[in-house]
């Protein structure tokens, strides 16, 4: 992990183009080759980002970031305030609760839950920004990708759109969509999947553990 504090500007060029003018920034790059732009504000989402796999060239203060689709962010460094790094080793993944874990296990082995003709490619399907919950392929050979969550909220919503975008971009999967299952999907959390394009699915946990409940909507 590499933390560079940087008084910097960003030109981002690709499917769209924005502009971060020059100011203190904390520009993050991860051991998966991520770099990620961070403002002191705004919480843990960051102001730009590029993920992996990509390349980074620094020169003369100019740092080009750019992927295999093309696109570019260019992080132009007016001084440099802190620059370190350190070795974090292998992180052990997130231990989920266990209902969570519990959710995931039945979705896997109840996999017509999202509709018929459903199969399960895999548990657990690793990415270079970590494990999609579920990979299952829809009636029609499709790929989706399943985020789980007991509750459902903003950031698990941000969670799958970047699995869906970086799934999107291997041609052995896409096109890939998503649907974010959970026991309980706040509003803000709906209204947001829907604008990313993804589905939501309520799920009924007494349900899948074989209790009788007709709780199970695909919105």
């Amino acid at each position: 992990m590499r933390l560079v504090i940087a008084t910097c500007s960003v030109d981002y060029s690709g499917r769209l183009t924005a502009h971060l003018p020059m100011a203190p920034r904390l520009l993050m790059v991860k051991a998966d080759g991520s770099v990620l732009i961070h403002a002191d504000g705004g919480s843990y989402k960051p102001l730009n980002w590029m993920s992996p796999p990509c390349k980074l060239v620094e020169e003369d203060a100019v740092w080009s970031v750019t992927n295999k689709a093309g696109e570019e962010l260019r992080i132009t460094i007016e001084e440099v305030h802190s620059d370190t790094a350190y070795d974090l080793g292998t992180d052990p993944g997130l231990i989920k609760d266990g209902v969570e874990a519990h959710l995931q296990e039945l979705l896997a082995e109840h996999v017509h839950t999202f509709g018929d003709g459903w199969t399960l490619v895999r548990r657990e399907y690793p990415t270079a920004i970590g494990p999609v919950d579920l990979l299952c392929r829809d009636a029609d050979g499709r790929h989706v990708a399943v985020e789980i969550k007991r509750r459902g909220e903003i950031d698990g919503v941000e969670q799958l759109t970047r699995y869906v975008e970086l799934l999107n971009r291997d041609p052995l999967l896409a096109p890939v969509r998503g649907i974010f299952a959970a026991q309980l999907i706040k509003p803000q959390a709906k209204v947001l999947a829907t604008d990313r394009g993804l589905e939501c699915l309520t799920v009924d946990y007494d349900a899948l553990r074989g209790m009788e409940s007709d709780v199970l909507r695909l919105f």
